[in-house]
């Protein structure tokens, strides 16, 4: 059984506890969260591979996107493999459009199976109307500015190709 912490991603507390089973696909896992947030589960969602101070690295979609053979998707990617240790961390986005964004941590796991799961132990807060707006920020000033001035020949000419 794992017992696993999701926080969203704003200002006020709003935090959800879930259960889910040690062989459970981060397919299901995905459910159980949009679930445990009161969305339908119908939109477009990845979680991401983290390290301890939530950097983000490796994309797990949730389609196999592919496009020779079979690739990483959530459907083949398993709690035990994926998260294997407690406190293992990963970020999950939810609808690209809103982009509703939450930090997944591993608090427990035990040898101990649960027939009714996914199942929600812990609630506080609700979730706001609308996501958080996020602000894309670099941590160096200088990266912020960027030149707008583009150097193109006027005297190409693309009608050509």
């Amino acid at each position: 059984m794992y017992k696993i912490r999701i926080i969203l991603d704003t200002k006020e507390d709003v935090i959800r506890t879930i259960v889910v089973n040690n062989n459970s696909s981060l397919e299901e896992l995905h459910q159980a969260i949009s679930t445990s947030f009161g969305f339908n589960g119908q939109e477009m969602a990845a979680f991401y591979r983290t390290n301890n101070d939530w950097n983000q690295g490796e994309e797990i979609p949730l389609f196999d996107m592919s496009e020779i053979g079979v690739g990483i998707s959530m459907a083949t990617c398993f709690l035990n493999d994926t998260l294997p240790l407690e406190n293992d961390k990963l970020i999950y986005v939810y609808d690209f459009m809103q982009l509703w964004s939450f930090y997944v941590e591993v608090i427990e796991i035990s040898d101990e199976t649960i027939t009714d799961t996914p199942k929600i132990i812990l609630t506080v807060g609700e979730i706001p109307e609308k996501a958080p707006v996020k602000e894309f920020t670099s941590e160096d000033p200088e990266k912020e500015e960027f030149d707008t001035e583009f150097d193109y020949d006027d005297d190409f000419d693309f009608n050509n190709y």
